[in-house]
């Protein structure tokens, strides 16, 4: 067996594509033996790739849209997709089956204010037609703090990633009454990354037979099965939980069937920028996106 190592920026369900290729033995198959990590708080898995500590990386496109756009030449690029869609959701402390986000302005919300998932909530609630100056939007740090402030009282919705909604709701704290992705529709959100020499070799084409094999499997299999197997690496999260996140998700479409990062989901994400993010420049697709090894 090869070693292969990866490193995730965020380790959750949404990422299942990637953690399925793990723990499905789907690498195993192709003669590769993974080890993953997760990157410390704060720090993009990219350092990993540069740093030489990791072959494949769980990252986002919008890292080398902005890195480009400050006027640097990628090493890396980002080769395919892992979630097309915004997998983040809105949770309120009580359920309103007829919720729209026009109920948000004037109420008192905790936003995922990472780079990324800022920008995204901001292009959802001008696409949703809410001005996002009438919200009052919480920082209260990174995930666990914010999921603590919650549970403590603070705010009356919370913005996060699956399954940290979806874990509320089964304990009784809240209710998520939408998700984020729906407004923004299909863009180029999250996404494997390698070095580019990298790409050319024997490991990656294998790497992606095997990523390809556990994308369709995810697709194709019950969310119940999908996390029996997942379930060793989400020890904490009750195993009903951990179902009903992958089965929303399967539901939104953030896994679409085809691997490639596509120009028009590309193109939709310099827009969502573009609009939130202060983006001043639109960087051509070929300076940030390869196509997947072997294709």
């Amino acid at each position: 067996m090869t070693p292969i190592k990866i490193q995730f920026t965020r380790f959750s369900a949404f990422y299942s594509p990637l953690i399925l290729t793990i723990a499905g033995g789907y690498l195993k198959a192709e003669g590769l033996a993974p080890e993953h990590s997760i990157s410390p708080p704060g720090k993009s898995a990219i350092l990993a790739l540069n740093e030489g500590t990791a072959h494949v990386v769980q990252s986002a496109p919008s890292q080398g849209i902005n890195a480009v756009a400050r006027g640097e030449t990628l090493a890396t690029a980002h080769f395919a997709q892992i979630n097309e869609m915004d997998g983040f959701f809105l949770t309120a402390r009580a359920p309103d089956p007829d919720f729209t986000w026009a109920k948000l302005a004037g109420k008192k919300v905790i936003v995922d204010h990472g780079g990324q998932p800022l920008v995204m909530f901001k292009y959802a609630c001008h696409a949703a037609g809410l001005d996002f100056g009438k919200i009052d939007a919480i920082d209260a740090g990174g995930g666990a703090a914010m999921d603590k402030a919650f549970r403590d009282g603070e705010g009356d919705y919370i913005h996060q990633q699956g399954p940290a909604p979806q874990q509320l709701e089964h304990d009784g704290v809240g209710h998520v009454v939408a998700p984020v992705g729906v407004p923004i529709g299909a863009c180029a959100f999250s996404s494997l990354a390698a070095r580019r020499e990298w790409l050319d070799g024997d490991m990656a084409k294998a790497f992606m037979r095997a990523y390809r094999k556990a994308r369709a499997a995810l697709l194709e299999t019950p969310a119940a099965d999908v996390a029996r197997i997942e379930q060793p690496f989400f020890p904490d999260i009750d195993p009903r939980v951990l179902t009903t996140t992958i089965a929303a998700y399967q539901k939104l479409g953030n896994w679409s069937p085809h691997v490639e990062i596509t120009r028009s989901a590309y193109e939709k994400t310099l827009d969502i920028y573009q609009y939130a993010g202060g983006l001043k420049t639109r960087p051509a697709y070929e300076s940030v996106i390869a196509q997947p090894p072997g294709q």
